[in-house]
């Protein structure tokens, strides 16, 4: 096996000259292609990282000749990335062409039934706020069909085409919008919302028409393949930590009739009916008892009064999470988007006979799915490091095809390093796994840095394929010269209810002893250098970042992105506690409250040991860890004189979405990280010009 070192190539002024015969000039002729493609190559910036787009949001046509789908891209002027809708042929080596080019962007693209029409969300035109635009595909520009005083969402097609429905918040009353006006704006903490409901908008006339009312929200919903009815989830209200008070109703196309087919105090995700409007199945995090705190299953019920939901997948059989799942054509099989751990996979499910059936193979995951009942077709993107999610169509019984070329050139532009799953024992035995990275220019035999980082959730997993966004920049970090190791601790989907639920009765149990347990693994085979470990995380990640740097002083730098510090003070300034009720035995204000179990598993507890320089980070509009969690941090860590620093991100919610800021994130920690585990500098990159 010929190998290089792909440094040794990276100087653009190298150029290679060799004195050949004539017989061996053909045989050179490949190594000088090679060489020239390595040449090309080059380590991955923060800003190339920060502009690899996505493929997402597939739909195929009725007929299954056509798949629409939304690119996106960075556009640093408008400082997001926006997202454009394309479309791609199902034959074979088709060429994708791009629909739509507003500088709002669109999303969300829908067929009509009689495949001639797209419809699209897009604030375009002067808009404040998503509204429904429908694009003609023989020719034509996009019109505006609702002027819906609210954003809208979650279309869908009447099957006789005639009408869209969509979701929309309640408008502001008359005396809302006045008090506004004058500035006399105080409001009720956790009452200030608007409920949503479901409407039908007419696609000849633009006329709209209510289809649900009353004191609550529609927080999801399904309309029959034949139009009679409508499955949706009714919840008191829009806030994220009511999701379990809510349950799922059916109804008539109307509205009218409207009756609850479950009762059961968890919250459902993703209600689908049969086609033969009989059966309905959805997927909740609890176990076929309805008790909370277990991998997501699929739950399956008649919609006959009195029926009772079944799990026709019992962890045992199938010890994994099911992110979705729908119906087949025939309504005899369900098809199942499956989180296997470190990666994901589509399933098919016959209900008869229970043959379950693996439809996809491969170490990736699946960073999008659509099925079109009609023609029995899915389309599926497959994410892999060294391509981050081209669209392929499966149909039953063929090979995968390739339908998008977006990243044809994407390891031709880039040098990307090697990912591989690798396995270690935890503390107590248990089997733990993990993906490593590795840095550019590997060479066996030699200790690197490491980076750890650990993901959000917790109930969630890292997987293979490219991971986008600004927490986990694995690229940009091997082109530093770092491994990274992301491992899926205790706590983790994908890996049975035992793995996920050894965090109930307390967080920090295993978990971070497996992170722990990882790294020692690593540093054993040779590969890592133990003086010069780094931590980082965000959200759940953060919250492991903070235990660690109190249970050890291993790590050289860490990083604590929108982290937990004090479980108490955190399950009030949260928007959502559902999850953390069971960590923890019940909540902190009950009588005879589980209080020591919070504050033993609070990092804050044994903040005094803290030596390591920790970053925190933090945006000034997120709801899920409020920036109260990351000031407790920030005085704690500047009280024991550890270097630190709070950066928090003006307008960003959780998941941060400016590039500017995203930017500004990783510049930092790769400072931080420089200059605290490898000792040495690091020069800052700029945004790209507008």
């Amino acid at each position: 096996m010929l190998t290089f070192n792909l440094n040794y190539f990276s100087n653009s002024e190298y150029k290679p000259t060799f004195m050949l015969r004539k017989t061996q000039l053909l045989p050179m002729m490949g190594l000088l292609l090679l060489f020239s493609v390595l040449q090309a190559q080059k380590p991955m910036s923060i800003v190339d990282f920060l502009n690899v787009p996505a493929v997402g949001n597939p739909h195929l046509s009725p007929d299954g000749s056509r798949v629409a789908y939304v690119f996106t891209e960075s556009d640093w002027k408008a400082n997001r990335q926006i997202g454009h809708i394309w479309l791609v042929s199902t034959e074979a080596n088709a060429a994708s062409r791009q629909l739509t080019f507003s500088p709002e962007g669109e999303s969300d693209p829908n067929w009509s039934p009689d495949g001639q029409t797209l419809a699209f969300l897009s604030r375009r035109h002067g808009n404040k706020q998503n509204q429904i635009f429908l694009l003609p595909l023989a020719g034509g520009e996009g019109r505006q069909l609702s002027q819906h005083p609210t954003g809208v969402g979650s279309m869908e097609w009447s099957p006789d085409g005639r009408f869209i429905y969509f979701m929309a918040s309640e408008e502001k009353t008359a005396e809302q919008k006045r008090r506004e006006e004058l500035q006399d704006d105080v409001y009720a903490f956790d009452e200030d919302y608007q409920q949503r409901h479901l409407w039908k908008i007419e696609v000849a006339t633009g006329e709209r028409t209510r289809v649900t009312s009353g004191d609550f929200s529609v927080l999801g919903y399904d309309l029959s393949p034949d139009g009679q009815v409508i499955l949706h989830q009714r919840g008191p209200n829009p806030l994220y930590d009511d999701a379990p008070k809510g349950e799922i109703w059916i109804m008539q196309a109307d509205g009218s009739n409207a009756r609850a087919l479950t009762q059961n105090a968890i919250a459902e995700d993703g209600p689908s009916i049969a086609p033969d409007n009989q059966r309905f199945l959805f997927t909740s995090f609890a176990n076929e008892n309805f008790d909370f705190y277990y991998n997501d299953k699929v739950f399956v019920q008649g919609t006959a009064a009195g029926s009772k939901a079944a799990v026709p997948l019992k962890d045992g059989q199938f010890p994994y999470e099911v992110n979705r799942a729908l119906w087949s054509a025939d309504g005899k099989s369900i098809f199942l988007l499956t989180n296997k751990g470190a990666e994901s996979q589509l399933y098919q499910y016959e209900l008869q006979t229970r043959q379950l059936s693996q439809l996809t193979n491969g170490e990736h995951s699946l960073s999008a799915w659509d099925y079109q009942p009609a023609v029995n077709k899915h389309v599926v993107g497959i994410n892999r490091m060294d391509s981050p999610g081209e669209l392929y169509l499966l149909e039953p019984g063929k090979p995968l095809q390739q339908l998008t070329r977006h990243f044809a050139d994407f390891t031709a532009t880039y040098a990307i390093t090697r990912q591989e799953k690798i396995s270690w024992k935890g503390q107590d035995g248990v089997t733990v796994e993990g993906l490593l990275y590795y840095p550019l220019g590997y060479e066996p035999g030699k200790r690197y840095p490491l980076v750890v980082q650990t993901h959000g959730g917790p109930a969630a997993s890292d997987q293979f394929g490219f991971s986008r966004g600004f927490t986990s920049y694995t690229p940009v970090l091997n082109a530093q010269g770092y491994f990274v190791l992301k491992p899926n601790y205790r706590g983790s989907t994908g890996y049975g209810d035992a793995f996920l639920r050894e965090m109930v009765g307390g967080y920090f149990k295993q978990a971070h002893l497996d992170v722990m347990a990882g790294i020692d693994y690593l540093i054993a085979q040779g590969m890592v250098d133990p003086d010069k470990l780094v931590k980082m995380g965000w959200s759940a990640g953060g919250h492991m970042t903070n235990k660690l740097i109190t249970f050890t002083d291993r790590f050289k730098a860490a990083s604590s992105g929108a982290g937990a510090v004090n479980w108490i003070s955190m399950y009030g300034q949260s928007d959502v506690r559902t999850y953390r009720t069971p960590w923890f035995g019940g909540s902190p204000w009950q009588k005879d409250a589980p209080i020591d179990v919070y504050w033993n598993n609070s990092p804050l507890k044994d903040i005094h040991k803290v030596t390591t320089p920790t970053l925190i980070m933090v945006g000034g509009a997120d709801p899920r860890v409020p920036y109260p969690q990351s000031q407790e941090l920030l005085r704690a860590l500047k009280s024991l004189n550890v270097p630190t620093h709070l950066y928090i991100a003006p307008r960003e919610p959780h998941g941060w979405r400016e590039l500017r800021h995203r930017l500004h994130k990783i510049n930092v920690e790769l400072e931080w990280f420089a200059r605290y585990a490898l000792g040495t500098t690091y020069a800052r990159e700029e945004a790209p010009e507008k």
